[in-house]
């Protein structure tokens, strides 16, 4: 969290940021009423753990919402300029 970020889609917004943080739940749901009806266990032979992103972006100018990655790599393709 310490690399300059700079917009990817605006190009200006250098220090107005919501750093998203993602914490996923497995959940089981009634495939009729979509009631969550539980967790799934770990151990549940289907289950698959949750490999997105931990950290999103959103500019705080233009609302652009992407990867954590494209701000710090917009920021560095810009410092080469």
């Amino acid at each position: 969290m310490e690399t300059p970020y700079l917009c990817p889609s605006c190009g200006t917004n250098r220090s107005r940021f919501h750093v998203i943080e993602q914490v996923a739940h497995s959940v089981r749901k009634d495939p009729k009423t979509g009631e969550i009806v539980g967790s799934i266990n770990p151990d549940d032979p289907l289950y698959i753990p949750y490999s997105g992103e931990k950290v999103r972006v959103q500019c705080g100018v233009c609302g652009l919402i992407e990867s954590e990655q494209q701000f710090i790599k917009a920021a560095e393709r810009n410092r080469l300029m």
